[in-house]
């Protein structure tokens, strides 16, 4: 099993590299995200994390710049009817921090903006993807984003007051990589909007990122 390669990076596009190791050119996929985090082209040295894919017609290679992504890859390629390309679809849509609170938030409506995911596939996705992120040791470190979003009972009484509720969205929309200036705009409206829990806070925070990106 390839589950790491270094070598010089010299072919990069939004969906694919090629690695150099050795003289041996290996051509992996990557979502969009580790496109990004990459070097430029003729840069010796780079490392991915890697994961082989073994099917009767092909053999193909997937590269990660973390190993959050990479667990999430295989969560995702383990859900029926979700193949590497819808996988690398969602985590090109959301970086793994912003995809935990995409999960804790249940929203349906921001995981529906991954292309090629519907509004049904997206509540399955989210349905299959609950306790991931507190159970699987590799994802652990995300598991605070979720931690602070209440879930079934503990909803309703989330609503302790607006500070709180701003300080625990506004913490958890910082984990995900946003700044503090687009936290403080998505949380605008949210009391006028109903939305006062923790849980809830955070969804419309997240809806309104997603409408203005």
């Amino acid at each position: 099993m390839i589950v790491q390669l270094t070598g010089t990076l010299v072919e990069l596009t939004a969906s694919h590299v090629v690695l150099d190791v050795g003289g041996v050119g290996y051509e992996l996929g990557v979502s969009a995200v580790t496109a990004a985090s990459l070097p430029a082209s003729g840069t010796p040295g780079v490392t991915l994390l890697a994961r082989l894919q073994v099917r009767e017609d092909a053999m193909t290679l997937f590269g990660f710049s973390s190993r959050e992504e990479r667990a999430l890859f295989d969560r995702l390629c383990a859900i029926s009817g979700v193949g590497p390309k819808l996988a690398l679809s969602v985590l090109s849509t959301f970086t793994p921090s912003q995809l935990a609170g995409v999960v804790a938030a249940e929203d349906s409506q921001m995981m529906a903006t991954v292309p090629g995911v519907g509004k049904k596939l997206a509540g399955r996705l989210l349905l299959e993807l609950e306790g991931v992120f507190a159970k699987d040791p590799t994802l652990a470190g995300l598991a605070s984003l979720t931690a602070a979003v209440p879930t079934g009972a503990g909803a309703a009484t989330g609503a302790a007051g607006a500070g709180g509720v701003e300080a625990d969205v506004t913490e958890a929309l910082l984990a995900m990589g946003f700044t503090g200036e687009e936290a403080s705009m998505a949380l605008e409206g949210h009391e006028e909007a109903g939305a006062t829990s923790v849980k809830a806070a955070l969804a419309y925070a997240l809806k309104r990122l997603g409408r203005r990106s």
